[in-house]
């Protein structure tokens, strides 16, 4: 009889199963993935997504932790694009606000408090959120160096800042502003 020590024979089953679950989030809200659904789409059994997440929970969240590493990168490419302080803080809040409107279920899971406790993140997410208000901040802490915005307190700059894109991101997700105003409502905002 032989034995296979190898497992499966799926290649890498995590990212498949994760890759699956973010295919599903294209279209389905978060609430209604399920495990089964996931193994299904993953062309695995119903069982193999336990050999690697403890539940439902344990996958979402790293979905959320992969949604925050694109939200970054995403962030962090905009910035690096462009030349200019203003002009580059303008552009990461478009990058985090086209995110969000072009993934919202997997921005949410970021944000999602079942996943990602505020003040408790996991440790596959708190370098990731590390990076990001680090992005952030060094941006406002140059930014309140230039004409116009010097003197301003850098920390209630930041929170200023990242409350207004966020909330222009949830009020683009829910429909109630056009993805097109973000970059006029970004420029009125901080040029």
């Amino acid at each position: 009889m032989s034995r296979s020590t190898g497992g499966y024979h799926h290649g890498n089953l995590q990212v498949a199963l994760e890759d699956a679950a973010l295919e599903l989030l294209t279209t389905t809200p978060a609430a209604r993935i399920s495990l089964r659904e996931v193994a299904r789409r993953a062309g695995v059994s119903h069982n193999a997504p336990y050999h690697h997440f403890g539940g439902r929970s344990e996958l979402l969240g790293a979905l959320g932790v992969r949604g925050m590493a694109a939200l970054l990168a995403a962030q962090e490419e905009a910035v690096a694009g462009v030349d200019g302080v203003v002009a580059q803080v303008q552009a990461l809040g478009l990058a985090y606000v086209t995110y969000a409107a072009t993934h919202p279920q997997a921005f949410a899971l970021v944000f999602d408090p079942e996943y990602c406790a505020a003040g408790e993140p996991s440790e596959e997410m708190a370098p990731l959120i590390a990076r990001n208000e680090e992005l952030l901040g060094g941006l406002v802490e140059r930014l309140v160096r230039e004409p116009g915005y010097e003197g301003r307190d850098p920390v209630a700059l930041s929170a200023a800042l990242w409350s207004t894109v966020h909330g222009m991101a949830q009020l683009i997700m829910l429909g109630h502003l056009p993805v097109e105003a973000a970059e006029p409502a970004l420029t009125a905002l901080v040029r």
